[in-house]
């Protein structure tokens, strides 16, 4: 027979996915060769015959790895009905290692377990398989076909079963015929497999593989026991027949799966010479799927990890608090990932502080407080404070077992999370990850709202330092002010007022606002103030203060714009006051008459900083026992509802009715009014400031 006779009966057409590649004789090669099978696979929608192929490609590239150690060729081919998969060698002489297992199968069964368990899987799993030869090497294929319908009752043709196909087949049904388990007993015990869409198909699978094997072998009885490291310890997956009884000779085998399960099969059987290769071959069956568990398990496990992780990182930013965000850290912890779990802050001094902590049991928190606060060598204060200076993860020993790790954001120590172990087991090392991920991320938050406090009381302090301590106390005039920063009270704003004595006796009333926010705006409002006091301590007239500070926010301003409001006011005729007024692009003041009445006056100039002329026409204003000004800034018109406005027009409205009462009455109104025109943070500062004849 030709080489060309002797290979796999391919079918053509539009249909077939074929794929060729060679391959290095590395350990890395049956990684590769199963890539390339379900590349192939997934191409040809042959999802079903995914797990045996894997299977039988793994065994055969892995034996001719190992006893070829030439290169390989590795050819898949996939159509409509099935899967055929070819690894050739370069090396001459027989396939004497791959088939000497299915050969000697009937002179010593024991050699199963040792050499030829692959092709056994291979003659098990395969539609047909069998070997080529050719001038350059030799090479082994297997087909893999779709599971056909369940033929018709009476179907002669289908109940006749199919005969061997290759020499392999033959040399397979001719060791079935030797005393001890056929062939065709292993070929039942390796059918068993589980269903995958099962909620949990492997006590059933572990139970049918047990009985099979057992009576494969006339066992008494037989356990399989399985540890998934969850803190139970090992438990019984599957039992067949009687309890295997210490006393006599148990037949173990253990289960190759890798941590945190473990696990063996164990028989009461008698000694013979082919109880162990069935066992071993059981149990690595039974370890295969065993190991998809763990892996889909893990998965599921992980993903649920990342999903905590995410809803923890979003609790955390929402918060700007210092400690509302350490006591949100340990309500995220427990029950989840501990016990118990406490955080402690670093002081200014290095010290480390309680400031949050949380047990599943309430009633043992104040037990857990007292152990906290224990000094010494061994103590717990002592380990945070190893785990804080060492930046390291440190063990916490009893009663409290458990572990410590740093809070470290930004390269700064900022103190400690301590989490106890849970009530059934230790942390596993997925546990532990994840606990030192949320560590970093509750740092991280604690650090931002750390930054954002300090940011807050800069904000604050520099805004304060921008406005009068207190407005000064005049015999008959009424001085009084509001200011409501925005929303954001981390940021500086620009609007300002000031009431400044002048050398002549009067006093000027100052209201101004610098355009934008932040720290620029602020050394603009601080430069518009220090340039207005000095000028007017000199005595020069407002048109002039008003002239030379344009020019200088037009030289150093930045860009930025003032609009400003003057007014002078000073003692008149009887109980008048007389006020000159200056508008330098800001909003015109409200006149409010002590009898009733309100109406802006004033005339609009041009806002400083933009242009090296400016114009800033006065008006005299007398103000009559009981009258008022008010002065405010575009925070007030500019709140806003929706779409709608506060506007100028409901300011006069609101002040209307203010008529008669003192300044201080008029500007807390007035604040109220334009606060609660809408449930909303204002988005701009409000300053409001009147100035009232009190001589009455």
């Amino acid at each position: 027979m030709s080489a060309a006779e002797a290979g796999p009966a391919m079918t053509g057409g539009s249909d077939e996915h074929v794929r060729r590649v060679r391959l290095p004789a590395d350990r890395r090669t049956p990684a590769a060769a199963r890539a390339l099978v379900r590349s192939v696979l997934a191409d040809a929608g042959l999802d079903e015959l995914l797990n045996e192929a894997l299977l039988l490609t793994t065994e055969l590239s892995t034996n001719a790895v190992e006893h070829a150690r030439t290169e390989l060729d590795i050819e898949v081919a996939a159509d409509e009905i099935g899967l055929t998969v070819t690894v050739s060698d370069f090396a001459v002489g027989p396939v004497d290692e791959l088939v000497v297992g299915v050969r000697n199968l009937s002179s010593d069964i024991s050699e199963v377990a040792e050499r030829g368990r692959g092709l056994l899987l291979v003659d098990h799993f395969a539609s047909r398989w069998g070997t080529t030869y050719l001038p350059t090497g030799k090479g082994v294929w297997f087909r893999l076909d779709r599971h056909p319908a369940d033929p018709p009752a009476g179907d002669a043709e289908a109940e006749e079963p199919l005969a061997p196909h290759t020499s392999a087949r033959g040399a397979n049904s001719a060791a079935g015929e030797s005393s001890g388990p056929s062939a065709a007993g292993i070929s039942e015990l390796m059918q068993t497999s589980p269903d995958p869409y099962a909620d949990d198909p492997l006590p059933e699978f572990a139970s049918a593989l047990l009985t099979r094997l057992g009576e494969m072998v006339g066992a008494a009885g037989g356990v399989v026991r399985l540890d998934r490291g969850d803190g139970r310890g090992p438990q019984v997956l599957a039992r067949y027949g009687r309890q295997p009884r210490e006393g006599n000779e148990l037949l173990r085998v253990p289960l190759a799966v890798h941590r945190p399960y473990a696990g063996e099969l164990e028989l009461d059987a008698a000694p013979s010479a082919y109880a162990r290769p069935l066992a071993v071959l059981a149990a690595e069956r039974l370890s295969l799927h065993l190991e998809n568990d763990r892996l889909r398990r893990a998965d599921v496990r992980r993903q649920g990890w990342l999903t905590f992780l995410a809803e923890a990182s979003e609790l955390l930013a929402q918060s700007l608090d210092v400690e509302l965000t350490m006591a949100l850290i340990p309500q995220l912890v427990v029950p989840r990932l501990g016990q118990w779990c406490a955080v402690h802050a670093t002081d200014e001094w290095g010290r480390l502080r309680l400031a949050a902590s949380s047990h599943a049991d309430e009633s043992k928190l104040p037990a857990l407080h007292k152990v906290l606060q224990e000094t010494g060598p061994e103590s717990i204060q002592a380990r945070l404070r190893e785990a804080s200076r060492n930046a390291t993860q440190v063990p916490l020993g009893a009663p409290m077992e458990g572990f410590a790790v740093p809070l470290i954001a930004r390269g700064q120590r900022l103190g400690t999370l301590a989490v106890g172990r849970h009530q059934r087991h230790r942390h596993d090392p997925d546990e532990v990850s994840v606990l030192e991920d949320v560590a970093r991320r509750a740092a991280l938050a604690i650090e931002n709202a750390r930054i954002h406090a300090e940011r807050r009381r800069v904000a604050q302090t520099l805004q304060q330092s921008l406005l009068p301590p207190v407005l000064p106390v005049v015999s008959g005039i009424g001085f009084a002010a509001e200011y409501v920063p925005t929303g954001g009270d981390a940021d500086v704003g620009g609007d300002f007022y000031d009431v400044v004595p002048l050398p002549d006796g009067r006093w000027l009333v100052v209201v101004g606002d610098v355009s934008g926010k932040g720290v620029q705006a602020a050394a603009v409002t601080g430069l518009v103030r220090d340039v207005i006091r000095a000028l007017v301590g000199d005595g020069k007239p407002l048109p002039e203060v008003l002239s030379r500070l344009n020019e200088t926010l037009v030289e150093r301003g930045g860009g930025r714009y003032c609009t400003l409001a003057l007014a002078a006011v000073g003692p008149g005729e009887g109980d008048r006051l007389d006020v000159a007024l200056h508008l330098a692009g800001h909003d015109r003041p409200v006149l409010l008459g002590g009898g009733g009445g309100a109406a802006f006056v004033g005339a609009g100039g041009t806002a400083l900083g933009l242009l090296d002329s400016i114009s800033t026409p006065t008006a005299e204003i007398p103000l009559g026992p009981g009258d008022a000004l008010i002065f405010y800034t575009d925070g007030v018109t500019e709140r806003r509802r929706g779409r709608e406005l506060f506007g100028t027009e409901r300011l006069r409205e609101s002040a209307a009715p203010l008529a008669g009462y003192s300044a201080d009455v008029v500007a807390a109104r007035l604040r109220a009014t334009a606060i609660g025109f809408s449930v909303e943070a204002p988005r701009d500062d409000i300053a409001i400031l009147v100035l009232r004849n009190d001589a009455l």
